[in-house]
C-alpha cells in the first residue's frame, strides 16, 4: 500500500513538473510573440508617421524630368510625351525560410521591411500545402509592399546610393535580369545593407527581392531607364 501511495505521489510531482514545464514554455512563446508584435506595430508607426509635404519633389523624380526624360528621347527618337518609360512602382518581397518553426519571425521580418520601405508590407500565406517542407496551406512565410509616387523614388535613392555600396564583395547588377517585358529583378542577400536597420538589434539576416516594374516596352529600354538613374550594371 505504502508503495502504491508514494508511486501515485511521486506520478503527481512528476506531471506538476511537466505541466509547470510546459507552462512557462507557452508564456515565453507568448512573450515572444507579444515583442514580434510591439516590434512590428512599433516599426509600423515609425513609418508611417513620416508624413511627406505636399509640394515635396522627390531628387530621383528631379532627375527623372530634367536627365533622365530628354536623354531617353534623344536616344530613342520618342514622339509622344507617354512614349517615354517611366518607373511604374518597385515590389519588394521578403521569404521566410524559418516561419516554419517560429512564425513569429514573419512579424519580425515584416517590420524590418516596413522600416525599410517606409511603408507597411502585407503578410505573404502559402497557397498550398507543401508536406516535404512541413509547410501548411495558408501559413505565414513572408511580407510584401508595393512602392509607388514618392516613396518609391526614395527607396530607389537609397537603394541605389547607400544600400547596394553596402552589399559585400559587390561587382555590379546583372544586366540580363529583365523578364522581356522590361521590369527587372535583383535579389539582396543581406537585409542589413539597408541604413534603417541596426546590425545589432536584428533577429537574424534576412534576404530579399527586388522587382522594379517599369511601362518600358523592351528591355532594351528599360536598361537604358535604369541606367540613367545610376543602376550600377556589371560592363
Amino acid at each position: 500500500m505504502a508503495d502504491t501511495k508514494g508511486g501515485a505521489k511521486a506520478g503527481a510531482k512528476a506531471g506538476g513538473a511537466k505541466t509547470a514545464a510546459k507552462s512557462a514554455a507557452g508564456g515565453k512563446a507568448k512573450a515572444g510573440d507579444n515583442e514580434a508584435r510591439a516590434r512590428g506595430a512599433a516599426a509600423t508607426a515609425s513609418a508611417e508617421s513620416l508624413a511627406v509635404p505636399q509640394d515635396y519633389v522627390p531628387r530621383l523624380k528631379k532627375h527623372y524630368n530634367e536627365v533622365v526624360r530628354p536623354r531617353l528621347v534623344e536616344e530613342f527618337g520618342y514622339k509622344n510625351a507617354l512614349e517615354v518609360p517611366v518607373i511604374e512602382k518597385i515590389v519588394l518581397n521578403m521569404g521566410v525560410g524559418d516561419a516554419v518553426n517560429d512564425t513569429k519571425k514573419v512579424t519580425l521580418a515584416a517590420a524590418d521591411l516596413a522600416l525599410i520601405a517606409g511603408q507597411k508590407p502585407v503578410i505573404t500565406r502559402a497557397r498550398k500545402a507543401i508536406a516535404t517542407f512541413k509547410v501548411r496551406e495558408n501559413m505565414p512565410i513572408g511580407a510584401k509592399v508595393t512602392l509607388r509616387k514618392t516613396r518609391m523614388y526614395e527607396f530607389l535613392d537609397r537603394l541605389v546610393t547607400v544600400a547596394l555600396p553596402r552589399v559585400r564583395d559587390f561587382r555590379g547588377l546583372n544586366p540580363k535580369s529583365f523578364d522581356g517585358r522590361g521590369n527587372y529583378a535583383l535579389g539582396i542577400k543581406e537585409h542589413i545593407v539597408f541604413p534603417e536597420i541596426d546590425y545589432d538589434k536584428a533577429e537574424s539576416v534576412l534576404g530579399m527581392d527586388i522587382i522594379v516594374c517599369t511601362t518600358a516596352k523592351s528591355d532594351d529600354e528599360a536598361r537604358a531607364l535604369l541606367r540613367a538613374f545610376n543602376f550600377p550594371f556589371r560592363q
